[in-house]
């Protein structure tokens, strides 16, 4: 534990990240370094524990960061101590959880920041949930008593820096990696991907990782299933969603709107009777049917089907390249803004300003609206409770807006 306490007023504005992303690390990791809502007041006393006093754990399936405020730390102490918290809460050793985790402070801290909620910096380019999820999580923070003026103002300005990444360029309008392909394509023909159903049929790695992006851009419900039982439980696991019986594949069907398939047998574990009749059941609500099997998972047959979209992993590939050559001039123009909101706010920090970024919070009282609401299960008085909870946490300048 670092001995020196952090007082409030130190909080100057020196900023380290720890995290474990996409990049840094494997599935497997970031499943067991998540930090569910459940387990954050606990982890946020063991960082009061540690020494710190304004933090924010942000931890997502296919992110967790934890970010700590203080000038009273050097950032290579901070990373020590924050490592030791992720050690121990994912259970595994310390050299696994350094050599897949990174430490970022000052300026680079800031700017990975502000790339996260503008989606420069994520399994899925341009997806908008990951600013929602950081405002949830700067919300978590401040019920918990960890954040103060620096973090309050950083999470602000990395909200003006994703409105301008978003406004002035088209960064989120063409996808460049497959898992992004298969994000858009999924919303074009379901649009909200809330209200969908996946369903995973294998444990290929490729189907794994379309499954995960599917989930982080938001879909409501996933199921997975396999011949085998014990590959379909530890897949459900590591996916943390429902796990279906490989017998009971005709009726997954009839729920599933998205379906991937990931078997890589050599043999065709979807033909067209089976699609059939599970468009009929839905009563031609549309299928979205990823094959990424090599060879196919799919009869090709499918394809004359008419409510279901059959792509195989070429046919993302396609929708990807149409993107890249547009792509890199508004990512060069995207990351010279999120520089010079960057600098902006090191800038402000540096001078020592109190005032509180102001930030359009109609957004987030929409966002906390409909979280209520799915919370409460279409109960209107207990939705009217949560949302008067939360607004609470709301600052008191938004509040009075």
């Amino acid at each position: 534990m670092i001995d020196q306490k952090v007082k409030p007023d130190q909080l100057a504005g020196s900023l380290v990240i720890v995290g474990a992303n996409h990049r840094s690390s494997t599935m497997l990791l970031r499943d067991r370094l998540f930090i569910s809502e459940t387990a954050l007041p606990s982890f946020y006393n063991r960082l009061r524990e540690a020494g710190f006093d304004e933090a924010i754990i942000f931890s997502t399936t296919d992110i967790t960061e934890i970010v700590i405020a203080t000038s009273a730390i050097s950032p290579a102490s901070t990373a020590e101590e924050v490592v030791k918290l992720l050690t121990a809460h994912a259970g595994e050793s310390r050299s696994e959880i350094e050599s897949q985790t990174y430490t970022l402070s000052d300026r680079e801290a800031i700017k990975h920041l502000f790339a996260v909620a503008a989606a420069l910096d994520s399994l899925v380019i341009g997806d908008t949930q990951l600013l929602g999820q950081l405002r949830s999580a700067h919300r978590h923070a401040r019920s918990n008593n960890m954040t103060g003026a620096y973090l309050d103002n950083l999470i602000a300005s990395s909200q003006l820096a994703a409105e301008r990444v978003s406004l002035e360029t088209e960064i989120d309008q063409r996808p460049v990696s497959i898992a992004a392909a298969a994000v858009q394509v999924a919303r074009d023909l379901h649009g909200d991907l809330a209200r969908s159903t996946g369903l995973l049929i294998g444990a290929g790695e490729m189907g794994e990782m379309l499954a995960s992006s599917m989930c982080s851009a938001g879909l409501g419900n996933l199921i997975v299933t396999h011949p085998s039982d014990q590959r379909a439980d530890t897949l459900g696991q590591h996916l943390n969603c429902h796990i279906g019986t490989f017998e009971d594949l005709a009726q997954l069907l009839t729920q599933a709107d998205i379906v991937l398939t990931s078997m890589n047998t050599r043999r065709f574990v979807l033909d067209a009777e089976s699609l059939k009749a599970a468009i009929k059941a839905r009563r031609r609500k549309p299928i979205f049917v990823i094959d990424t099997g090599v060879p196919g998972d799919v009869d090709p047959a499918v394809e004359a089907l008419e409510d279901v979209f059959l792509y195989t992993l070429d046919d993302l590939e396609r929708v990807t390249r149409e993107g890249r050559a547009s792509r890199a001039e508004e990512a060069e123009t995207a990351w010279q803004i999120i520089d010079e909101e960057a600098a902006k706010f090191d800038a402000s920090q540096s001078e020592g300003s109190d005032e509180i970024v102001q930030t359009d919070t109609s957004d987030d009282i929409e966002s906390l609206r409909r979280e209520a609401l799915d919370k409460a299960g279409g109960d209107a008085e207990k939705a009217t409770r949560i949302l008067l909870d939360r607004l609470k946490d709301l600052p008191k300048s938004s509040r009075d807006t």
